[in-house]
């Protein structure tokens, strides 16, 4: 299972050095959204206040029912990002969702997106949603198919009022949405 962690992250390795999708039917959706949020900490910079301590670990959480199963789990599993270990937390609410570095919005709590979204001030948790209406909600990053292909939109005005830094590089693979003025 490790092997297949690691095939999956330099797949997404590649494809966001060569600006295509990865294709969805390969190994799941899911199992690429979850390669997708591995490698968003790794082209995103947070803030030293986003830690509580040096070694505190660097948190991938799901909010709603999680579409994943074991998949964001085996990623994840025994890897470093920023020097520090990585962890899934499940959230059955949104408490404690600003102590997440990635939180990932899942699609059973939509009719919520507005209220909580708009809400919630995640200034050092990058948000991520997998329906259309996530970034006009105030989510930051979007997962779309673009025919089998896993795809992702950045809003960069949603984006521009976090402490968070996106590299370059992810913008460049991106859809990107919203003025970042």
């Amino acid at each position: 299972m490790r092997l297949r962690a690691r095939t999956a992250t330099l797949v997404l390795a590649a494809s966001l050095a060569c600006a295509t999708g990865i294709a969805a039917q390969s190994s799941g959706e899911y199992d690429v959204k979850a390669a997708y949020l591995y490698n968003f900490a790794k082209f995103v910079e947070w803030p030293s206040e986003s830690f509580p301590s040096r070694d505190a670990p660097f948190a991938i959480c799901v909010l709603g029912q999680d579409p994943f199963g074991q998949g964001l789990d085996n990623i994840v599993q025994g890897e470093r990002v920023q020097g520090r270990p990585l962890i899934v937390r499940r959230l059955k609410g949104w408490d404690g969702a600003e102590l997440c570095h990635i939180l990932f919005v899942s699609a059973s709590v939509q009719q919520d997106f507005d209220q909580l979204l708009g809400g919630h001030t995640f200034r050092r948790t990058l948000t991520v949603g997998d329906v259309p209406q996530f970034l006009t909600a105030g989510g930051h990053i979007s997962f779309f198919l673009e025919g089998s292909s896993v795809r992702f939109a950045i809003h960069r005005a949603n984006v521009a009022r976090t402490d968070l830094q996106i590299s370059s590089k992810l913008m460049r693979v991106a859809r990107l949405e919203g003025d970042a003025r």
